[in-house]
This record gives structure tokens, sequence and C-alpha cells, in this order.
């Protein structure tokens, strides 16, 4: 599988995307009718610190708010996350029944909501996400002291795993980068039972090096059984690989200069191998 970018960065532009929830779903006035003089007042939005009823429309479109920030323009700003995985900004108007989701420029061409998003949503969101790998049931290719931290749901049986395996030796070999294998097993029938072998071997790192240096003939031996422990590891492995949104193998995690998560579906092509591992 080879590469596709999935960043964790904030606002993404939407742009022109209106949800109208509320006015939208009014009637139109029929031909030759008059239409109803506007009330004295417009409704107001709700209060500083209380939720508008209008998000509950954009939370069914999967847009989870996390909190608000300030907006220009009468507008109310909301910092979220899109589908579980991409931080954004909503914006409800000034009379409480419209939201926006997307990005809001100045007149110098900054969103105004960059920085909020950052703080209130990618970097929590980063932490949160690098604290859950570090737990997870990996195995180190590469020295222990390694400055740079390359998470990777790998497979047995995954040519695109074997191949980012080897493209990541001088890296490795080097010391500058150490690779944390999250075994997954999902391509094969014994994919399950040589990840098991892997994780319940004495040295573990032995045995994933076993397997690439043998990849082409086969690789590792698989288990003839797998226990209750090394299927639990394995099963915790595949729920957090599609938690972090990938469908298959390998999936990459990095943190950029910034610290924050990045992420590779595929085995990543050209320059962007440099990006992902770091100064050669």
């Amino acid at each position: 599988m080879l590469s596709t970018s999935l960043r964790i960065a904030p606002a993404v532009l939407l742009l022109p995307v209106m949800l109208a929830l509320a006015a939208c779903s009014q009637a139109q006035t029929p031909p030759g009718k008059t239409a109803a003089a506007p009330a004295a007042s417009a409704p107001a939005s709700a209060a500083k610190g209380e939720r508008p009823a209008v998000l509950k429309g954009i939370e069914k479109h999967g847009f989870e708010v996390v909190a608000e920030f300030d907006a220009p323009g009468g507008l109310r700003g909301f910092a979220g996350v899109v589908g579980g995985q991409q931080p954004a900004a909503a914006y409800v108007t000034a009379d409480g029944k419209h939201v926006l989701v997307g990005s809001l420029f100045d007149a110098e061409g900054n969103d105004v909501a960059a920085e909020a998003v950052e703080k209130l949503v990618a970097a929590p969101m980063s932490a949160k996400m690098w604290t859950k790998l570090e737990a997870s049931a990996w195995v180190r290719d590469g020295k222990a002291d390694a400055p740079r931290v390359v998470y990777t749901f790998s497979d047995a049986n995954c040519p695109y795993c074997h191949k980012f395996w080897e493209a990541a030796r001088p890296w490795v070999d080097a010391g500058k980068v150490q690779l944390r294998h999250i075994m997954v097993g999902v391509i094969r029938e014994d994919s399950p039972a040589k990840a098991a072998a892997i994780l319940s071997a004495r040295d573990p790192s032995a045995a994933l090096l076993e397997n690439e240096h043998q990849f082409d003939r086969g690789g590792i031996k698989a288990l003839p059984s797998i226990s209750r422990e090394i299927a639990g590891k394995l099963d915790a492995n595949q729920v957090l690989m599609i938690e972090m949104g990938f469908q298959g193998t390998p999936g990459i995690l990095f943190q950029d200069a910034q610290g924050q998560v990045q992420r590779r579906a595929g085995l990543p092509q050209g320059t962007d191998l440099q990006t992902v591992l770091g100064p050669r």
C-alpha cells in the first residue's frame, strides 16, 4: 500500500460548507400570499457559556464540539473534531440559527481560528494519541536511545511493511530512529499467529528481525495456537489501528517539528520518507 498523508492539522479549508439548520427548514411563502412580517427582534443567540442549540445539527454530521473561542463579526467560534480525526472550527451566527464549519479568514489572509484550534484541539489530541501509542503492545526495532520514535502498525505478512522496514535501515542502523512496530494480524489467515510468535518470543525484537530477514522465504513460523493474553494484545492493537484512522498496513505515525502527530497510510514515497524518518 503506497502512502497517503493523514495529517493532524487544525482548521481544514471546508468553505463554503454551510449547514443552515433551522431557518432552511422553514417553508417558503406560497405564491400569491404576503409573507408574514418579521418579529420585532430576532431570537438572540445563546448567552456566552451556553451551547447554542444549532450545534446539535452538526454533531449529527460527526462534528464533536470541544470548546468555545472568541470569534469576530458577532460570531461565536467553537473548536472541535470532525469524524473523530480532524480538528476544525465552527461558527454560529449572531441569531443562533445557522452554523458554518470551516475556515474564516481576516483581511490579511490569516485563519482566525488557527491558534485556538491548535491550542484547544490539535495539541491535546496529538498528546492523547501519542500516549495511547506508547501504551500499546509494540516491538522495538533499533536502539532504545534513538531520539526519533516512529510507530508503525505492521502485519508480519505485509510486503509494504517489509519495504518500509528495508527503507528505514539507514536511519535505524545509524541510531537516529527507532521503529516501534504495533503488531496486527489482518492480511492472511496466519497473520495473527505470526504476530503472536513475535510478541510472545523471549526476545520480540530479535523475532521481528527474523521475520524481516526471512520475509522472502515465508518469514517467521506461525504459532500453532495463540494464548489468551497475546490474543488480547492483538485485538487491542487492531482496535487502536482503526481508532488512529488506518484500514490497512503499514499505518505510520510520527511527530513533526512542532510535536504534532502526523500519519501516513502506506509506504512513504520519495522525499516523504525523510519527512517521516528525519534527516538522514
